[in-house]
Parts: C-alpha cells; structure tokens; sequence
C-alpha cells in the first residue's frame, strides 16, 4: 500500500511561504469567551446527529504524534499548490500521522495565532491552534502550553460543536488529557471519537496511550490493530513496536522498530524511530548500540531533545560520566523534563556529588509543583522520586490513590510496590511488584525491586533470581541500584550445591551386606565333632553326620532371630 504524504491544501490565512515571519511561540494567544465546553464528560456516544459536512468536504484529522490537527481543503482546486514554507511542511507531515519538526510546528503556532486573531468563528483553526500548542507543552516540556491548548479547544467547541462535524476538537481534547496523565478522560473523549467515525485514524494513537496508561492491555492491543489497518506505514509501525515492547517480544519490536525507521520520510520521524531503536538497545543491556541509535537520531534531527538525554543515560551506563552529565545539561536546557532531572541527581548522586544532587531534586520538586498547577497528573514520578530519596509513606499516599484512579499500568504498580517496601510494609508490597514483572516487559528495574522485596521477606530462592534477571537484561540498568543489586547478591552468597535441600529426594536404603568372607591368612576353625547321640541320630536318618551338623549349624541364626522377635 502506497503511505506517501500527499501535500494537503493551504489553510485558509497568512502566506505559507518560508519569508513569512510568525509571533513567536511564546505569544498570548488571543482572548477567549467566559463560557467554555467541559473537558469532564464527553457527550455519550450514543447520541444520533446529523453530521455537518464543511463546504468543500470532511474536515481532514491528522496528528501532531498525539495531537490532532485538521487541514481545511482549498475552494480552488485547480489553483497552483502553495510554496512549500514551514507551515505546510507542518502540515504535511501531521496529515501522514508524523512529528512536525519544532521550528516548523512554531510557525504553524504563529500562523494559526494571526489567523485566528481575524477569524474568531474559524473553529477548525482553533483545534488546530490548540492541538498545536498540545504538541509543544509536550516536546518543550513547558505544561503552561496545556492551559492555552485547553482554552483553544473550548473556544472551537464553543464555535462548532463535536456532535455537528467538530470531531477533531475532541480528538485534541483527548490528546491534551493524555499529556496531562488523565488517562481516563483521554480514553472518555477518544471512545466518543471512535463510537462516531470507527475510521477516524487520527483518535487511536490517543486511545492507544490511553489504554497504556490505564494498563488495559487487551485495549491496547486492539487499538494497535486497527490503527495499522487504517494508516500503514512508520507511525503504525512505531506503535506496534511499542506493544512488542511491552509484552516482551524483544525480537518482534526490535524488527518491527527497524522496519519503521527504514520507512520513515521526514528528518524529525526518522529521529522518532531511531530513538525508539535506542530505548530498545539500552533496555537490552548494549548501551554502545543505544549510544549509536541516539546519535544517529541527534544527526537527523538536532532538536530531538529525548536522544539527548537517552544518549546520556547510555554513557553514564559505559562509564563516560562527563558526558552523560553534558547530554543531560543540553537535554534539560532545551525540555526540562522532570524525569530527566531525576536521573541527572542520581547520576551526580552515585559519582558522591551530594551537593548537586541536592539542588536537582530541588528543581525537580519545584517542576512537579508548577507543572500541577497546569493540571499535570505527575504522582507517578512524584512518588518514584519519594519513595527512593524523600517520604516513603508520601509516596505510598500518592501512588494508592493514583491505583484507585484506575491508573492500573505496570508502571504504577512497581512504583506503588517499591513505596510500600520503603515505608516497611514488604508483605503489601509483594503483591505489586509482582504485577509489574508479571505484565511480561522484561524490565530489568522491576525484577530488582521484586527481588529486594523477596530478599526483605527472606524468600532467598526467588530473590536471588530476580536480582539476577535484573542485572542479566541490563547490567547496568541504574547508577544506584544496579550496584545495589550486585551488593545484596553478593552478601546472600552462592547457593548451596545441588539445590536446596527440601527440593532433593530421600536417599534409598543401602541393601544389606553379606557377610566378608575368611582371609586366606585367617586360620580356620574346624567344626565341633559329633556328639554319639548326634551321631546315632544322623545314622537314623540315614544323612551323613557332617551333612546334619551343617544343617543344624546353619539354622542357627534363623532360630535365634525367631527367638527374638517374641
């Protein structure tokens, strides 16, 4: 099946062309009504309308990676297409499913924030403009994008309805919840899309990570399928690796990643696919392919800031501590992210840099508080981050309640796991852990955190295992716990030989011996001579009075073992 990119129409307003200058992305976007749809409850799906159709036809959904993002066809179709300039290559590579490049998805912001600021009723520009700004709070790591992203989608539900052909508008809502973490709402606003237009291709990427984050994978699975059966090609291909991944299939995803890479046609989707190869080798245990993957993606795309921090992560595992703590800088100049803030403090932490450490963690609680205050749900890396380096029962407060949001991912389950075992409550924790080595990723993280919890409950046989299967997939998985996995191996010792003891069967009972026979230098005894009375009663009998005296000699023993057992 052909999957080339066809080039989509110019959107109504401002030139495309590359000598356009656009408000930069850090612009107020423009004032928007008082009254606004609510993101809480979609409309059920069940509600029947007639569909609006656009004049010059169905409103064309693409993503911006998770975000959806509509070109408006052009009433001209027999006009010249437009100079290809920064905005229709954003727009190009959103129709195909792909990441826009960050300088072209900024002037696809600037574009979309003038036209808007003339064409207020423009509701297909306000789900762009929002499904936009969706995709940069995401990759820029700023979550005050969120808000304004919010405020666009409302203001273009506000001016079309879902229910009256402003599907796309919910499709950003749903991609929005997910850069948040509220899976739930995510997966509410993508069902509505697909109970409407079960070919919508544009929504499944978001039910996918929907289902993802609430560890519905059979969800997930389905939704994966029928993604590629709609859109073939590198983002489909992507996905299914990812699903590879997760199940363990590391073969599979590795080929399938592969597959996706080769097909890949834009700088910015060849970079996504070949970080992804890098997540793949580093999570094998071969950081020097991981470093070759994340490289060869930073060469294609400099701005891909996730190679930047993947690269570092590898290098810090080959020992070249320098630079991972240069990658991790750039990396966090750039997007700064939270996790990666928390794996700069434990690198500087396990190099006994405790002063820097500190003051990362610092920044990286004062992240999570800003990024909340925009709606971001971060009690999954919150509570990773208490349960190893602050309150242990914090952390345990925080992930039961993420539990009971249905937040059901492995993930969250090893979090929620560990947390329990840092507070003290090993037996609790247990159960957790094992749903998380049990959802079959082969995360060499969760078999040390099952292990330390086995190793707490003395459960030496299956501890040792998992520590050894956590160091086995990636030896040096992180700076501070995979040494920790090595220290507690070391201190149970070697098992002990042939097994354990209660799993051998009971020796069989030694056969009894037969008497030694004589020495040759023994001397021998002769036998006692007849007595007459023996002697006349072996001639009555007719038996040669030798013959009965060794008869009578060898029933002996058996007689007196019948004595004895009276």
């Amino acid at each position: 099946m052909d999957v080339t990119p066809q080039q989509p129409p110019a959107a109504p307003g401002p030139d495309h062309s590359a000598d356009t200058a656009y408000a930069p992305p850090g612009a107020s976007p423009p004032a928007l009504p008082p009254h606004h749809a609510s993101l809480a409850e979609p409309p059920p799906a069940s509600l029947r309308t007639t569909l609006r159709r656009a004049a010059f036809g169905m409103v064309a959904g693409a993503v911006l990676v998770t975000g959806a993002v509509v070109a408006v066809p052009d009433e001209d179709k027999g006009a010249a297409p437009p100079v290809p300039g920064p905005v229709s290559r954003a727009m190009t590579a959103t129709a195909a499913g792909s990441p826009a490049s960050l300088s072209d998805l900024t002037a696809l912001m600037g574009d979309r924030q003038a036209w808007v600021g003339t064409h207020p009723s423009d509701a297909q520009s306000w789900a762009v403009l929002g499904s936009a700004y969706v995709e940069w709070g995401r990759r820029a790591a700023d979550p005050a994008y969120y808000t304004r992203a919010e405020q666009a989608l409302k203001r273009s539900l506000d001016v079309q309805p879902g229910d009256r052909g402003n599907e796309a508008a919910w499709v950003g809502l749903a991609s929005l919840a997910n850069a948040r973490n509220d899976y739930a709402s995510a997966k509410k606003w993508g069902e509505t899309v697909r109970a409407r237009l079960p070919k919508q291709w544009t929504v499944y990427p978001e039910l996918i990570e929907a289902y993802n984050g609430l560890g519905d994978l059979k969800s997930a699975t389905a939704a994966v399928e029928q993604y590629a059966a709609l859109r073939a090609g590198a983002p489909s291909l992507g996905l299914t690796a990812q699903l590879y991944r997760d199940r363990g299939w590391r073969e599979d995803a590795l080929a399938t990643a592969q597959d996706a890479a080769n097909r890949a046609r834009t700088p910015a989707e060849k970079a996504a696919c070949l970080f992804r190869l890098g997540e793949l080798a580093w999570e094998r245990g071969e950081p020097q392919e991981a470093v070759a993957q994340y490289g060869a993606a930073l060469r294609t795309d400099r701005a891909h800031h996730a190679s930047l921090a993947g690269r570092a992560r590898a290098l810090a595992a080959l020992g070249r501590t320098d630079e991972a703590q240069r990658d991790y800088q750039a990396a966090l100049a750039k997007s700064p992210r939270p996790e990666y803030m928390l794996e700069l403090g434990e690198l500087y932490e396990s190099l006994g840099l405790d002063g820097d450490s500190v003051n990362q963690y610092t920044r990286l609680r004062r992240t999570l508080t800003g990024a909340g205050a925009q709606g971001v749900d971060d009690a999954l890396l919150l509570g990773r981050f208490e349960a190893a380096h602050g309150d242990a029962n914090a952390a345990v407060e925080q992930l039961r309640a993420e539990w009971g949001r249905g937040h059901h991912s492995a993930s969250v389950a090893d979090a929620l796991g560990w947390a329990l075992h840092r507070s003290g409550d090993s037996d609790s924790a247990l159960e957790y852990a094992r749903k998380a080595v049990d959802s079959g990723g082969r995360n060499a993280a969760y078999a040390y955190h099952l292990g330390m919890v086995q190793l707490a409950l003395n459960d030496l046989g299956p501890a040792r295992r998992h520590l050894e299967e956590a160091l086995r997939t990636n030896p040096q998985f992180s700076p501070l716990d995979a040494p920790r996995a090595q220290e507690a191996l070391d201190t149970m010792g070697l098992p002990p030989a042939g097994g354990p003891q209660d799993m051998q069967p009971a020796p069989p009972p030694e056969p009894p011996q037969a008497p030694a026979p004589p020495r040759a230098d023994q001397p021998q005894v002769p036998a006692p001579s007849p007595t007459p009375r023996e002697q006349g009663a072996a001639g009555a009998a007719g038996a040669p009075a030798a013959t009965a005296s060794s008869t009578a000699s060898a029933a002996k023993p058996s007689a007196a073992g019948a004595s004895a057992g009276h």
